[in-house]
């Protein structure tokens, strides 16, 4: 599964008037520009924004030619929502998603019940729904889509109360102040779904209790029918869709008959928290900064400097990680071509 962007966001969340707050604007309607953005190689930056929840420190590092993730922040009456879109086998899933989720979630949301977690869930299996009939409906001309798929993280404050979403392995880290102490601590928010994850793979063995082969251990790592790390995504219509699991599509993503379709499933996972005064700050990324910072450590970073230019602050002590683990300098760990540079480093 190529996932060479670690997508960083990191928020300190401040109180706002739930659905009474700012105007609803698409592409990050309701968020200011603070502080520095730019590039540092092929990090890009941007160190302090604002936002009807709070402010956000945002930072990207690219290892492919194409860039196969998104991610997006949008303020209105709702709260404040935060999409992060880790694709994988190309960018089609990811940024159709980034195009159609948030306006799936506002539709729903805008009704009389406002901001649930039933919403949000409608929100994700309409965009999947949407997406797979994309598929079909290029299955002729351009049948590859049927290989991209996309993991989801999605943050959603409103009236103080946190919503979080996901599919696939993306995390959320909360950072809480312990009492008078001066320390934090990590808590984490979301269930991750890889195949790597015991449970996971129960869960999948219990779904497809006559496939033996359901879970595959390769090279050290578990993967769905010996291919794919992740059990949910949008996308991925090879894997939930047997009329797309034939030629054309490349001989590597296609499963022997007979399949037990779906394997996949675009069903989130979803938990609420209510926001407390102690709670400082959210992390979200997608797995590649967690594969080489613990939670406890990526809190302590952010706690202990400056609120600007958290995320890239982030970014660049798991790329020091990853120079460490494989004996390099980081600049060389930099200036390495693309399509190799984080590859199985960085592992969004």
């Amino acid at each position: 599964m190529l996932r060479q962007l670690v997508r960083l966001l990191t928020s300190l969340w401040r109180p706002f008037g739930g659905r009474g707050g700012d105007a609803a604007g698409g592409g990050g309607g309701g968020e200011g520009a603070v502080g520095r953005e730019g590039r540092d190689g092929l990090l890009w930056y941007r160190d302090l924004g604002r936002c009807a929840g709070g402010e956000f420190s945002m930072a990207v590092v690219q290892a492919n030619q194409v860039l196969e993730d998104q991610s997006q922040i949008e303020s209105g009456p709702f709260g404040t929502f935060v999409g992060v879109y880790d694709g994988h086998g190309g960018p089609d899933a990811a940024r159709y998603v980034c195009d159609h989720l948030f306006s799936r979630f506002r539709e729903i949301s805008s009704g009389p019940q406002g901001v649930t977690s039933d919403g949000i869930r409608r929100a994700f299996l309409a965009t999947e729904e949407s997406f797979i009939t994309l598929v079909s409906q290029l299955w002729n001309t351009q049948p590859n889509i049927a290989t991209t798929g996309c993991c989801c993280l999605v943050g959603v404050i409103c009236q103080r109360t946190l919503y979080v979403a996901n599919l696939g392995d993306s995390r959320v880290v909360l950072g809480k102040k312990v009492g008078n102490t001066g320390e934090i601590a990590a808590i984490s928010l979301s269930s991750e779904h890889n195949a790597n994850v015991e449970a996971v793979r129960q869960e999948l063995k219990a779904q497809h209790p006559n496939d033996p082969e359901i879970v595959v251990r390769k090279h050290g790592v578990w993967r769905i029918k010996g291919i794919i790390q992740v059990s949910r995504s949008i996308g991925d219509a090879y894997m939930k869709y047997a009329q797309y699991n034939r030629e054309p599509i490349n001989s590597k993503f296609r499963i022997p008959e007979p399949m037990n379709m779906p394997i996949l499933t675009a069903n989130p996972s979803i938990m609420t928290h209510h926001l407390q005064p102690s709670d400082s700050f959210l992390i979200f990324a997608s797995d590649g900064l967690w594969e080489h910072l613990s939670d406890q450590k990526a809190v302590e970073i952010v706690h202990s400097h400056p609120r600007a230019g958290s995320a890239k602050r982030l970014i660049k002590a798991a790329l020091h990680e990853a120079a460490r683990k494989r004996e390099m300098r980081y600049s060389d760990l930099k200036r390495i071509d693309k399509k190799l540079s984080i590859r199985s480093a960085l592992d969004h």
